[in-house]
């Protein structure tokens, strides 16, 4: 039976792991910021080298993009040597690497979908922490998956519940129409990283349920599929309910997946249609 390590086990993809992981095949390690800071290295060193994981899978980090621009030295902590600390300990006990990226290492200026060979120039603080993070990750251990995926949802704080909860609240939401993206299950997300870890085919990956839309369109998909009637209005970023400061367009293409012909995810409509109805049943 393999060890899984699942650091972030709180969060959305956290959970999601650990939903759909199969526990007759891994043994599980859960951690959270309450059980281990993964800024201390020291503290990183004692719980791998204790328990050994064969598996390192990284879900934690500072993730609101607003609150990084205020501190940054709390991203590059969390987001940046909290990689690396978990990359080091992967490496002195040879376990595999899994790092949770973003969208964000991208500027967000492209026309067409960033590809993984794509050269990332991050503008905001939480992209370039995560991207530093990658680095770290590339420089103490071969074996690493590094996954970019975007506007994930799952259990927890989202788009999805985010809207749903505003529109028992208010008439109308103002929803922006320049910012485009993959709305991601944190399930789908989850179903991938454990068929790539029984892999060695390493490196950096974009995971994201396929097509794309605006979060105008994404808000309209979501009412259709929950029979919500409010108002909503197509505005710009800036005048929008529900929206940080991210990249306008965050569209990632799933190029190594596909040129490898290996793994194929869902449609973003599709999985979002299965995830509303598990929230209603």
């Amino acid at each position: 039976m393999l060890k899984v390590w699942i650091n972030g086990a709180g969060g959305q993809l956290g959970q999601a792991l650990n939903d759909v992981i199969d526990n007759m095949e891994y043994e599980i390690f859960n951690s959270d910021i309450s059980e281990l800071d993964i800024t201390d290295v020291d503290e990183v060193l004692s719980f791998g080298k204790i328990n050994r994981p064969d598996i390192i899978i990284n879900c934690a980090g500072f993730t609101d993009v607003d609150a990084c621009e205020k501190d940054p030295k709390t991203a590059y902590r969390v987001n940046a040597l909290g990689a690396r600390n978990l990359s080091i300990v992967a490496g002195e006990i040879g376990a595999k690497m899994v790092q949770l990226s973003t969208d964000d290492v991208f500027d967000g200026r492209s026309d067409f979908p960033y590809k993984e060979f794509d050269f990332a120039t991050p503008n905001t603080v939480y992209g370039k922490s995560k991207l530093a993070g990658e680095c770290y990750v590339k420089e103490f251990t071969n074996k690493h998956f590094i996954i970019r995926s975007n506007w994930v949802y799952g259990k927890g704080t989202n788009f999805v519940r985010d809207f749903i909860e505003l529109s028992k609240k208010q008439n109308s939401i103002s929803i922006a129409t320049d910012q485009y993206g993959s709305p991601t299950s944190a399930n789908e997300l989850a179903r991938f990283i454990l068929y790539i870890i029984k892999t060695n085919e390493y490196g950096t990956y974009h995971a994201t349920c396929n097509g794309s839309c605006s979060r105008y369109a994404f808000a309209k998909e979501i009412m259709k599929l929950t029979g919500i009637t409010v108002q909503i209005n197509e505005v710009p970023s800036d005048e929008a309910h529900l929206t940080s400061i991210r990249p306008a367009y965050a569209v990632l293409d799933n190029f190594i997946l596909e040129i490898e012909n290996v793994y194929t995810f869902p449609r973003w409509e599709d999985a979002l249609a299965t995830y509303i109805k598990e929230m209603e049943d």
